[in-house]
């Protein structure tokens, strides 16, 4: 506590704005957007690295909260304030930090894949420190919430890229990996469904970890199935001149988000509000962005082959 008062100590406007800014790095959205970039225009095995990396962290990080139950800073500490324009997304238990984790394990998973290349690694490695400390900054977690997501998220990002390098060529251990991912997802899912917490539990975390189990459930059963039929029907290629990229990138982020929203209060109202919805939902949206975007690829190839032609 007192490395977070002495920070509370420093706090000044101009550094407030900034590290309330950096933060959201640590947000799904932003991992959603590196991971899909990756895939589409990069790599589609370090895309499937990076997502791996992320839905194991989440699934390890909920477990982790519910299971030790640790309450935020000023939760603790009354006395203690908080930068106010983070308390919006800092509800529930603290530890572990879930934006620590998946700024760590989607901007050290990237410097670690493309770690030859300074000016990838470098601003990646950035990030993941700036991300770190800026929740402990804008006091909404302590010291050992952000060092234990940090060491989570360096564990993953060792041990999976072995094994995703090897399964992306082998669909017999892309599947048992996926697979297992799946099952820690249900594992998550029968802890927060039928464990006997305690009466005092904190709502939010509940209804948090719920949701996310869930939707790391339909995601990973999602990847299972767009990794058969990318593999087997799309097959599609991720090279293409810089601005195909920008497009590929752009309309197809855009549509994402639109499914996304879209299809919650539908789902919601097919489901009747039942968390299933979460899983069907990402599951469209991993099947939507691994092979149905895909799809308009060779033709907005031809397109960009057709300027050149005219050229």
């Amino acid at each position: 506590m007192e490395f977070l008062r002495f920070l509370e100590g420093i706090r000044n406007p101009v550094f407030d704005f900034i590290l309330s800014l950096i933060t959201h790095l640590g947000e799904e959205t932003i991992f959603m957007a590196v991971a899909i970039m990756i895939f589409w225009c990069f790599s589609k095995k370090d895309g499937y690295y990076l997502l791996s990396v992320g839905f194991v962290g989440t699934v390890l990080n909920q477990f982790l909260k519910l299971a030790f139950r640790i309450p935020r800073p000023w939760v603790e500490d009354p006395s203690f304030t908080i930068v106010e324009s983070a308390r919006a997304e800092a509800t529930g238990y603290s530890f572990p930090s879930g934006h620590t984790q998946s700024a760590v394990g989607n901007f050290g998973g990237l410097a670690y894949t493309y770690k030859s290349k300074k000016s990838i690694w470098i601003p990646c490695v950035v990030a993941c420190v700036l991300v770190a400390f800026s929740r402990m900054y804008l006091g909404v977690h302590f010291p050992t919430d952000v060092l234990v997501s940090v060491g989570i998220a360096i564990v993953l990002i060792f041990a999976l890229k072995p094994v995703m390098n090897k399964a992306y060529d082998n669909p017999k251990i892309m599947y048992i990996t996926l697979s297992t991912m799946a099952l820690m997802s249900l594992a998550l899912i029968l802890y927060v469904e039928f464990f006997n917490f305690p009466a005092d539990i904190d709502k939010h975390n509940i209804e948090s970890g719920i949701k996310n189990a869930y939707t790391l459930f339909g995601a990973t059963l999602g990847m299972i199935l767009a990794f058969f039929l990318e593999k087997k029907y799309v097959n599609f290629e991720t090279e293409a001149k810089w601005y195909t990229q920008i497009i590929k990138l752009a309309v197809g982020l855009g549509l994402i988000l639109g499914i996304k929203a879209g299809l919650k209060p539908l789902l919601n109202f097919i489901c009747m509000s039942h968390p299933i919805a979460h899983s069907v939902r990402y599951a469209i949206i991993v099947l939507f962005a691994a092979v149905v975007w895909p799809l308009t690829f060779p033709l907005i190839r031809k397109i960009e082959n057709l300027k050149k032609s005219e050229k």
